[in-house]
């Protein structure tokens, strides 16, 4: 679940549903939808909203904003900044108003959160595991090539050049039972470099 989401409230009171904007680990209503939402009217709405905020209830920045929106008008898109009142305004008017819309609509805005919340801890712990592995696998593979490549020039790594007839020679020099080599061009090179191999080790081509 994303952080900018519409989701969709239907219940059996309302005629129609209700577009709602789920942001920064919250529900967003316009006045408008809140109207809809408890059946009642935009005056008597704005007269609670007023009231909410003269008792120190809710504090307005931390419960209204402003957030661009994008309709379809006709044959065009146009882009308005609406005021919305987040799930604390809009469960304080549904006590108000119509108690029964407002602890339906709390109880479902409630799980939704939940659910984003837990969603994004998921999301967030499997892409630090992701991470961490992904930084051991670089820290073993730094120390791998440190400790058994001498610097010089062919094969890039991180940064790192590296000589790679130097590579495959100390490969070569290391192996202590038997080297397959499947190739379909073999030249005097390659030869050469077998020949460094250990005598009891076996070479096949």
């Amino acid at each position: 679940m994303n952080n900018n989401e519409i989701l969709i409230y239907k219940s059996n009171e309302l005629t129609t549903s209700i577009e709602v904007k789920l942001e920064d680990e919250t529900i967003w209503l316009t006045q408008a939808q809140i109207v809809r939402l408890f059946d009642s009217s935009k005056a008597n709405i704005s007269e609670h909203i007023k009231h909410i905020f003269q008792t120190g209830e809710l504090q307005k920045v931390s419960t209204v904003r402003k957030i661009r929106t994008v309709r379809v008008e006709g044959n065009r898109e146009v882009s308005r900044f609406l005021i919305y009142f987040n799930l604390d305004m809009i469960i304080s008017i549904g006590y108000r108003v119509n108690s029964i819309r407002g602890t339906q609509f709390r109880i479902w805005a409630n799980q939704i959160i939940k659910d984003y919340l837990l969603k994004g801890y998921t999301i967030n712990y499997r892409v630090d595991k992701i991470e961490r592995k992904l930084i051991e696998h670089d820290q073993k593979f730094d120390l791998l090539i440190k400790t058994n490549l001498p610097p010089n020039e062919g094969i890039f790594y991180n940064g790192q050049i590296f000589d790679a007839w130097q590579f495959v020679s100390r490969i070569i020099k290391d192996a202590k039972h038997k080297i397959v080599l499947i190739d379909n061009y073999i030249d005097d090179t390659v030869l050469t470099i077998l020949s460094k191999r250990r005598v009891d080790v076996k070479a096949t081509i």
